[in-house]
């Protein structure tokens, strides 16, 4: 299934513009009753595709996102591949959804894409052990983990640099069927592609992340859960349009913008 997240275009009530869970099939799109990782029902209302406007298909409590799990990308940081996955947060104050704008900080000269495979979390999990971690795992999305790398060097540590708004554009929509071992992730800015790579190349594959992630917090359902991203991240600037695709899943497709005055 795809399942999204989406509001009327031109709506004219509130109530039509207030934001719904639904299933694309084809060209259509049919409301759900909640979001997929909790008790939901097929709804009556089906819109066309074309009259609705996807946005963001999470609502997480937290982003939960690895670092350095490409070995090519360890290596063009200059940095080692790590003894165990490097965890960092984005807050969800970050998220964007598809086509919606990442808008450059005035604070850093020096922002940078990085795609990826994201896990959506559908089952409260917490201290797995031998389970089957990725049965806890509701589908999975694109990511893009943008990134102010002048300040992720000069504060060695991650918040500022990754936890701008914006700095999360996730989508097009969540792909419920899909085998995260060795699928291609690709990043293309004005259609020149930048990054590409497959995820059977990572240091710590999916279902390690979530069990490992499980020992240290809670994951709740809606929760994100950004695997890494390959080799060939590079700059951003305003005009450009970065697109992060996902063999079976999709396209998710932003416009960069420059610094709001």
């Amino acid at each position: 299934m795809k399942i999204c997240r989406y509001v009327k275009r031109d709506a004219t009530s509130s109530d039509a513009a207030s934001p719904c869970y639904g299933l694309i099939e084809g060209d259509t799109v049919v409301e759900i009753s909640g979001p997929p990782w909790g008790q939901w029902s097929r709804g009556m209302r089906s819109s066309r595709l074309a009259d609705v406007r996807l946005i963001a298909p999470v609502e997480p409590t937290k982003i939960v996102c690895i670092g350095r799990n490409y070995a090519a990308h360890a290596a063009e940081m200059g940095n080692e591949v790590p003894k165990e996955p490097l965890m960092f947060l984005k807050p969800p104050s970050s998220i964007v959804g598809p086509e919606e704008a990442i808008v450059l900080p005035k604070y850093s000269q020096k922002v940078e894409h990085e795609g990826e495979l994201a896990l959506v979390v559908g089952r409260r999990c917490s201290q797995l052990a031998d389970d089957d971690a990725l049965s806890f795992v509701a589908g999975y999305t694109c990511l893009n983990d943008v990134t102010a790398r002048d300040l992720q060097k000069s504060d060695v540590q991650f918040t500022r640099a990754k936890g701008f708004d914006t700095f999360c554009a996730v989508g097009p929509y969540i792909e419920t069927a899909l085998d995260p071992a060795n699928v291609q992730v690709e990043t293309h800015v004005n259609g020149t592609r930048r990054q590409s790579g497959v995820t059977s190349l990572m240091i710590y594959p999916p279902a390690f992340l979530v069990r490992w992630i499980s020992r240290m917090m809670t994951l709740m359902p809606g929760d994100v859960i950004a695997t890494g991203t390959p080799a060939g991240v590079g700059p951003l600037v305003a005009g450009d349009m970065v697109e992060v695709s996902i063999a079976g899943i999709g396209v998710l497709r932003n416009p960069v913008q420059a610094p709001q005055a």
